[in-house]
């Protein structure tokens, strides 16, 4: 049993010693909210509050105590705003640990902080820890009579608080040391595990989103062929449902077999990992989510995967072309978001600017002139700048009369619903974004999607699409950090990324 009275803050000497401690504290509290779960089901006695005391989430504080001017840093994260207390909780610090050395060491060696890891006050609750299920056979217990003994998910204490700089500065309690606490992490776990029909621990740090699950089959192809290739570094390719290639198993397999068997269609927004490792052990795969069609599927899913902060998300998906120069199948690379979605206005007004982020965008530009093999004149023929209108509602053009004067005034050159939401919800969880779209139809011009030149044209365009997408993942790996841009970074913001 940890309580909180024995077991005080300590201090650590080094950032991996820290981390050490979080996954000593965490399989503790996990084990013991664990062990006390199988009892009770087993017929024994609930948890009485004392030992209620050892459900609870480590904590890692930083302290630092400035003896002149602050550090001028140019990089992004790893920085302080100030000297003083910051302090977050701390989920899965053994999946985390490479995500965390990486915030803490340079805190280390360019401040001279302090750490101190300990036990927090705030509980686990009982359902991140079922992860695996319980036993079968186990009495069957109903979730009231659960809460009324075991910590439950509260909505109180689960929010985006620090990440929209609307948090609440208490005098003399330490600053927020992370976007994400313990329970908010966790909450977003679960839902990935929902949506998405994979363990979370799939989900790789460079992510493509699309609309449309033609891009799905292209996706599989292109693991199966990587994984066949030898190349070093690839390890497996995961799908909705647990089914899994391994290395030795891609060369032979059938695509379209995966995808039958695969049960992607029980899932919201089912997601595939082409899982990769880089030579120091930490994760450089991609994954593909089909998040459907809408900017709520968009929020909703990038809600959840922020909180593995990942490295970088784009949108490769279908949108409307709104210039009489476009040709169905051009691509379109947004410099610019005007934001009729409406689903994000509290959080990010519409006036706020969301700036395109340029190693995003000339790593797209440069992928699609590698993949098509055009370049300058050539390359502006098949590729547009410009801005992109992400509406909330499929069926705009019914009221176009109303809508003309605004999508005039913006010089916007496509459509869509997906991108704008995408690319606010990246600057509003600082993760960088950006969109590279295909022209599947031209509303305002009567070049709509029939069904055979629709077939034809995914047939053509699918897989070109998707090959761009992956090269610029490919080119934006070679710098990391780089990408991290202090154009996202707020001037209050939490030292970690």
């Amino acid at each position: 049993m940890i309580e909180r009275e024995l077991r005080p803050m300590q201090a650590v000497p080094d950032a991996a010693s820290a981390v050490a401690q979080l996954v000593t504290l965490y399989e503790g509290a996990t084990s013991a909210l664990w062990e006390a779960l199988e009892r009770y089901l087993g017929g024994g006695a609930p948890p009485d509050a004392s030992e209620r005391l050892a459900f609870r989430y480590p904590e890692l504080r930083v302290t630092y105590q400035p003896n002149g001017p602050l550090p001028r840093l140019r990089r992004a994260t790893a920085k302080l705003q100030a000297g003083g207390t910051y302090s977050t909780t701390i989920t899965h610090p053994a999946f985390f640990r490479d995500y965390l050395l990486r915030q803490l060491e340079p805190l280390v060696a360019d401040y001279g902080v302090s750490l101190e890891v300990g036990v927090s006050a705030q509980e686990i609750p009982y359902p991140y820890v079922l992860e695996a299920g319980l036993d079968p056979s186990a009495r069957q217990v109903e979730a009231a009579e659960l809460a009324t003994y075991f910590p439950v998910p509260l909505l109180s204490v689960v929010g985006d608080e620090i990440a929209d700089g609307t948090f609440d500065m208490v005098e003399g309690e330490p600053r927020p040391l992370a976007l994400f606490d313990g329970v908010r992490v966790d909450y977003s776990l679960r839902r990935l595990v929902h949506y998405t029909g994979c363990d979370w621990r799939e989900v790789q740090p460079w992510i493509l989103l699309t609309n449309y699950h033609r891009y799905v089959d292209q996706f599989v192809r292109h693991g199966l062929e990587r994984l066949a290739s030898g190349e070093e570094g690839f390890e497996r390719l995961v799908l909705p449902g647990g089914i899994v290639v391994n290395r030795g198993e891609a060369e032979g397999a059938d695509p379209a077999a995966l995808l039958a068997a695969s049960p992607w269609h029980r899932h919201q927004m089912p997601a595939y990992h082409l899982v990769a490792r880089a030579p120091d052990g930490s994760m450089q795969g991609t994954t593909l989510v089909n998040i459907g069609v809408g900017p709520s599927n968009a929020k909703t899913i990038t809600d959840h995967l922020a909180v593995l902060r990942p490295d970088c998300w784009l949108m490769v998906g279908h949108c409307g072309g709104l210039r009489q120069s476009q040709t169905i199948g051009d691509y379109v690379l947004a410099h610019a978001y005007f934001r009729r979605d409406r689903i994000l206005d509290e959080l990010v007004p519409p006036d706020v600017p969301v700036p395109a982020l340029a190693e995003v965008q000339l790593a797209l530009q440069s992928a699609a002139a590698q993949v098509t093999g055009e370049h300058d004149d050539a390359l502006k023929q098949r590729l547009r700048t410009g801005t992109v209108v992400t509406y909330d509602d499929r069926n705009w053009e019914l009221r176009f009369t109303q809508e003309r004067k605004r999508i005039n005034q913006s010089r916007a050159i496509a459509v869509d619903m997906e991108s704008g939401t995408v690319a606010a919800q990246g600057y509003r969880l600082r993760v960088p974004y950006g969109a590279l779209l295909c022209v599947s139809d031209k509303p305002l011009h009567g070049e709509i999607k029939l069904p055979g030149a629709a077939n034809a044209f995914y047939d053509r365009a699918v897989s070109e699409h998707l090959k761009v997408g992956l090269a610029a993942l490919d080119g934006l790996r070679a710098d990391r950090a780089g990408l991290h841009s202090r154009k996202l970074r707020s001037f209050d913001e939490p030292p970690f990324r």
